[in-house]
């Protein structure tokens, strides 16, 4: 993530995953881009389809895409050139074909959530499964989302339903992720273990009776309140100091006051 302080250049351990196709991006610039949110995601094989511009060749080109990888560059320089996307896919089992439009085929229409379980099966059964993506403003063709197993589209707001190369190739990887069972680099770190049974029972008698004193029950009321209020607090799922601290806060708000009473003065003084 920006300004996250990761060393982003070095070359992650590939493991099966599909490969990503570009089949004739325009600009080097989006070439980079797309490694890079392949990179994000676990995605390491990229295959370019007759790039406008060619492939490496021209340093500007290959300086642009490289830039634009923000370090994964590793994905750049393994990527392999096809002149056709018949060619690029023929070593492959199973393809699906991105399109944000109904193209008239009688192919099964998947999202990304939808088809990455199933491609997941595949790659695990030792299949080879590609991704077709087509080119910057008009896609894929007809005949090459024809040669697709399948056609893969984003839910996206039909009013506004373009999405740039990296964008729909960092959606893929997304679900890729997900469906590989692709956890958080980091999650919110406590040092306390969850609360003991002890401790938030005893939270609980504490409150109930402070309660009861104030005269918060109605008549005939307080088991079915108590209950309820029990339910609350177990959702909180507290962690032993979590548990402690709302204690604490309790104490503080039954005998604050109390300490704060000043006795009236006695009559006749």
């Amino acid at each position: 993530m920006p300004g996250s302080g990761t060393d982003h250049t070095r070359a992650p351990v590939a493991t099966p995953a599909p490969v990503i196709i570009l089949v004739e991006p325009q600009m080097a610039e989006n070439i980079g881009m797309c490694a890079r949110a392949m990179a994000n995601f676990g995605l390491s094989e990229m295959r370019l389809v007759a790039p406008r511009d060619g492939w490496p060749g021209g340093g500007g080109l290959k300086k642009g895409a490289m830039a634009a990888a923000s370090g994964a560059t590793h994905i750049l320089e393994t990527a392999r050139l096809y002149p056709t996307a018949a060619e690029a896919i023929a070593d492959l089992n199973y393809v699906l074909a991105t399109t944000a439009r109904e193209r008239g085929q009688m192919k099964r229409v998947v999202t990304p959530a939808e088809a990455m379980p199933p491609v997941a099966a595949r790659i695990g059964e030792g299949e080879r499964v590609g991704i077709l993506f087509g080119r910057e403003r008009i896609g894929l063709t007809n005949e090459e989302i024809s040669f697709a197993d399948a056609i893969l589209t984003f839910p996206v707001n039909p009013a506004f339903a373009s999405l740039n190369l990296a964008q729909a190739v960092l959606l893929a990887g997304y679900e890729w992720f997900k469906a590989t069972d692709g956890q958080p680099t980091f999650r919110e770190h406590t040092d306390s273990p969850p609360a003991t049974r002890a401790t938030v029972l005893s939270m609980f008698d504490y409150l109930e009776a402070e309660l009861d004193v104030c005269g918060f029950f109605p008549p005939g009321k307080k088991q079915i309140m108590t209950a309820n209020l029990r339910d609350i607090l177990h959702r909180l799922a507290m962690t032993e100091q979590e548990a402690r601290t709302l204690r604490g806060v309790f104490k503080s708000l039954t005998e604050g006051p109390r300490r704060l009473r000043v006795p009236k003065p006695a009559e006749g003084k």
